[in-house]
């Protein structure tokens, strides 16, 4: 119920932006774009998920080389797909990729595993995208103003951000699973499906625990591969803003892809961020001195962009899961 609520005042949200500004003002310069330049704003989401896939692989260490590239990177897709349309937190997917990657051979423990610690490398690159995007924030726009409070707020966000990261590697070393399972035990309660699973549990955080011990240089390769992904979302910032007929520059395209990203997160609980990212991508491109048809037409775009994945996401998932049968269990 609740979830249905948030999507329709997301949806009157956008209805009521899109109607302030003026349909016809916003169509005018959406017809200015050929197919050449609706092409052009994709290519960079491709370079992005062809980066995070890359990054994702890394993490299977040995694994790696059992799975063809294309195959990852439409499993990714069809988990990115439960991600985006789904109000989990960016998690929901994270599970089905796992249970993919088991259809190609890789054990579940080891699937698991790198869908954990390829979230964490994610994250980390995130947060570093994000700061960069802030820093560079305060330098462009100065730290007075609603733009000053706006980012100071994001400073402290991420400080949260970095503090419960840093918490969850730390609880991922000495035993994140195991650890959840004891927990629910002192609280008397004896849940059968976890009860069963518990070596499979064990031996999910002793692979967890030796990729951060011995397999320092995969965490460094996927979070620097997950940062380049990052930065791949300023270059769509970057020529889209260009493809409407506007000046940007590198650092603003940085700080203002970093800080649609931070705004996106934050609204995690809203499907789609339906309404609270398009306000947000509005908001950015006025405070960065852009007019407000191209702040709901950039806005837009992007939701265009999400559009074409989703659907390609579907796509891959009906393709990944051909033949499933959904009354057995996943492992």
């Amino acid at each position: 119920m609740l979830k249905t609520v948030l999507l329709l005042l997301g949806a009157l949200t956008l209805s009521a932006l899109v109607w302030h500004i003026g349909i016809e003002r916003i169509y005018a310069a959406v017809t200015q774009l050929g197919p050449a330049a609706m092409l052009a704003v994709l290519l960079p989401s491709l370079l992005m998920y062809v980066l995070e896939a890359y990054g994702w692989l890394v993490t299977l260490g040995a694994w790696a080389k059992d799975v063809p590239f294309w195959r990852v990177l439409a499993i990714r897709t069809a988990g990115e797909v439960v991600n985006m349309t789904t109000p989990t937190a960016y998690v929901g997917g994270e599970p089905l990729k796992a249970f993919l990657l088991k259809r190609q051979g890789v054990p579940i423990v080891e699937g698991l595993a790198s869908v954990v610690t390829a979230k964490t490398t994610m994250t980390i690159a995130q947060i570093l995208f994000i700061l960069a995007g802030i820093g560079l924030g305060v330098w462009l726009l100065g730290a007075g103003g609603s733009a000053g409070q706006t980012i100071t707020a994001g400073l402290v966000s991420v400080g949260l951000l970095v503090f419960g990261v840093g918490a969850f590697v730390i609880v991922q070393r000495q035993g994140m699973f195991t650890w959840m399972l004891n927990l629910v035990r002192r609280f008397g309660l004896r849940l059968q499906y976890l009860e069963s699973r518990e070596q499979k549990l064990l031996d999910l955080d002793r692979t967890i625990a030796h990729f951060y011990t011995h397999r320092r240089s995969a965490f460094l390769a996927s979070t620097g591969l997950f940062l380049l992904g990052w930065l791949a979302e300023a270059l769509e910032v970057f020529v889209m803003i260009l493809c409407l007929g506007q000046p940007i520059t590198v650092l603003s395209a940085i700080a203002i892809g970093a800080l649609s990203v931070f705004i996106k997160g934050g609204t995690f609980f809203i499907p789609g961020s339906l309404g609270a990212q398009d306000a947000g991508n509005l908001f950015l491109l006025t405070a960065f001195g852009y007019g407000e048809v191209t702040g709901i037409t950039f806005a837009l775009l992007r939701r265009f962009r999400e559009f074409v994945w989703i659907v390609l996401g579907l796509a891959c998932l009906a393709i990944m899961t051909k033949g499933v049968d959904r009354s057995l269990p996943a492992d």
